[in-house]
Protein backbone atom coordinates (compact mmCIF):
# COMPACT_ATOMS: atom_id res chain seq x y z
CA UNK A 1 0.00 0.00 0.00
CA UNK A 2 1.48 3.26 -1.22
CA UNK A 3 0.15 6.39 0.55
CA UNK A 4 -0.24 10.30 -1.17
CA UNK A 5 -0.61 13.30 0.64
CA UNK A 6 -2.82 15.56 -0.19
CA UNK A 7 -2.88 19.07 1.07
CA UNK A 8 -6.16 20.34 0.12
CA UNK A 9 -9.74 18.86 1.84
CA UNK A 10 -10.31 16.16 -1.34
CA UNK A 11 -8.80 15.28 -4.75
CA UNK A 12 -11.29 14.42 -7.98
CA UNK A 13 -10.26 10.18 -8.34
CA UNK A 14 -9.21 11.02 -11.94
CA UNK A 15 -6.97 13.53 -10.68
CA UNK A 16 -5.58 11.24 -7.91
CA UNK A 17 -4.77 8.80 -10.79
CA UNK A 18 -2.64 11.25 -12.50
CA UNK A 19 -1.11 12.84 -9.45
CA UNK A 20 0.35 9.24 -8.40
CA UNK A 21 1.49 8.50 -11.85
CA UNK A 22 -0.56 5.20 -12.20
CA UNK A 23 -1.79 6.64 -15.74
CA UNK A 24 -0.10 9.25 -17.85
CA UNK A 25 -2.99 11.44 -19.50
CA UNK A 26 -6.43 11.90 -17.98
CA UNK A 27 -7.59 10.15 -20.90
CA UNK A 28 -6.13 7.13 -19.47
CA UNK A 29 -7.48 8.12 -16.07
CA UNK A 30 -10.86 8.59 -17.79
CA UNK A 31 -10.99 5.46 -19.59
CA UNK A 32 -9.90 3.17 -16.56
CA UNK A 33 -12.65 4.67 -14.81
CA UNK A 34 -15.52 4.27 -17.03
CA UNK A 35 -14.30 0.78 -17.47
CA UNK A 36 -14.87 -0.25 -14.28
CA UNK A 37 -11.31 -0.75 -12.96
CA UNK A 38 -10.98 1.54 -10.25
CA UNK A 39 -12.30 1.05 -6.79
CA UNK A 40 -12.54 3.38 -4.31
CA UNK A 41 -13.41 2.36 -0.62
CA UNK A 42 -13.14 -1.59 -2.10
CA UNK A 43 -15.93 -0.59 -4.35
CA UNK A 44 -16.09 -0.31 -8.48
CA UNK A 45 -16.23 3.45 -8.98
CA UNK A 46 -17.16 5.02 -12.45
CA UNK A 47 -17.64 8.32 -11.57
CA UNK A 48 -14.41 10.11 -12.55
CA UNK A 49 -15.04 13.62 -10.62
CA UNK A 50 -15.96 11.22 -7.25
CA UNK A 51 -14.41 13.30 -4.21
CA UNK A 52 -11.57 11.27 -2.46
CA UNK A 53 -10.84 12.81 1.20
CA UNK A 54 -7.84 11.95 3.06
CA UNK A 55 -8.79 8.17 4.99
CA UNK A 56 -9.53 7.00 1.53
CA UNK A 57 -8.13 3.85 -0.15
CA UNK A 58 -8.22 3.57 -4.06
CA UNK A 59 -7.25 0.70 -6.15
CA UNK A 60 -5.69 0.37 -9.40
CA UNK A 61 -3.57 -2.14 -11.34
CA UNK A 62 -2.78 -3.81 -8.29
CA UNK A 63 -1.82 -0.60 -6.84
CA UNK A 64 -3.14 0.58 -3.58
CA UNK A 65 -3.34 3.76 -2.70
CA UNK A 66 -3.95 5.03 1.29
CA UNK A 67 -4.96 9.13 1.21
CA UNK A 68 -3.51 11.21 3.78
CA UNK A 69 -3.95 14.68 4.82
CA UNK A 70 -0.71 16.17 4.23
Amino acid sequence: METIQIETEFIKLDSLLKFAALVGTGGEAKYAIQEGMVKVNGEVCTMRGKKICPGDTVEFAANVLKVEKR
